[in-house]
């Protein structure tokens, strides 16, 4: 039996978060899965070692509509393209009558797909639930897991000298815009007080954005830079072990949010400007919310209110 899964939202913790979906299908079934992603989910370089995955297939659509499958003829590649891998069964996670038709033509079997024609207001969780729910009748699902080689957690010890008697901690200053970014004197305020009472060292994880390097560099040319190793010359796939040898993480909403919780790593999630569901859909992840709210979502605008004591005693409890 071969099954495709199509999950076409943008970015990586989109695809992270419907991982436990994903998972499900592939277990109901017995059998590994195929995803259908867009190329920005980099899904190649952290689903690798995924058990339930069997091929992931990149959805070539661009914004300037130039993608292979963009448009007419571009539906017309993708059914060409299904067709020839002869799929039984099709999950599309949206409402698309685009894709509706392309999984008929390419002449897949059993179609299973969200309502059509209802895509405002859908719940990125609830509605992706309740689609497995009731198309395959599963009612339990796991967190997101994303799988790295023992091989290479083991490697990455010796390469970067991770001592395993020290508290590693990832923190991931980035973001993908400037409202999720918090200022660094807000992890700055943090590592001084962890370190007063452990003995850290720091994996700063970020893009290559002018003002993501800002961030890093203010961290690095502080009194603790010496403390910290900056991940921001390196691809995400390589990455991957560091995380996993790390005892805790505090990250912004951004990918490395996503990616360390799926890895098994408790992480506090620094929630600003951005729906707390993207924080906290995983029972590895820890909100903290900016002060005075018990709520977020977009145009909160909180990144100079999210209190660094708060992010503190926050680790401390999971430390310990």
């Amino acid at each position: 039996m071969k099954i495709l899964v199509i999950q076409n939202r943008m970015g990586i913790g989109d695809t992270v978060m419907f991982l436990p979906y994903i998972e499900a299908i592939s277990e109901k079934f017995n059998t590994p899965v195929n995803l259908l992603v867009r190329q920005n989910s980099k899904a190649e370089q952290y689903l690798e070692e995924s058990r339930y995955i069997d091929e992931i297939l990149t959805l070539d659509r661009k914004s300037e509509s130039k993608g292979r499958h963009d448009g007419f003829f571009g539906a017309l590649n993708l059914i060409k393209d299904l067709k020839n891998k002869k799929f039984d069964k099709i999950f599309i996670f949206n409402s698309s009558l685009r894709y509706n038709l392309i999984a008929r033509l390419a002449k897949i079997k059993e179609i299973y797909q969200y309502p059509l024609f209802k895509k405002n207001k859908q719940h990125i969780t609830k509605t992706a639930r309740n689609f497995i729910e009731n198309s395959i009748n599963v009612k339990k699902f796991n967190n997101p897991k994303i799988y790295v080689r023992t091989e290479s957690v083991k490697k990455v010890v010796s390469k970067f000298k991770i001592d395993k008697q020290e508290t590693n901690i990832l923190l991931g200053i980035g973001g993908s815009g400037p409202t999720k970014r918090i200022p660094a004197i807000t992890f700055i305020k943090l590592m001084e007080s962890i370190v007063k009472i452990k003995k850290c060292h720091f994996f700063l994880a970020t893009g290559k954005n002018d003002q993501e390097q800002k961030i890093l560099n203010e961290i690095l040319d502080s009194k603790l830079g010496i403390l910290c190793s900056p991940l921001d010359s390196m691809n995400i796939k390589d990455t991957l072990p560091i995380i996993k040898n790390c005892d805790a993480a505090v990250c912004n909403d951004t990918s490395f949010s996503h990616l360390s919780a799926a890895l098994g790593i408790n992480t506090i999630t620094l929630m600003a400007d951005t729906p707390l569901i993207y924080g906290s859909y995983s029972s590895m992840m820890h909100p903290i919310l900016p002060d005075g709210l018990i709520d977020v979502t977009h145009n909160t605008l909180g990144k100079d209110k999210i209190n660094p004591e708060k992010i503190f005693h926050k680790l401390i409890e999971i430390l310990n």
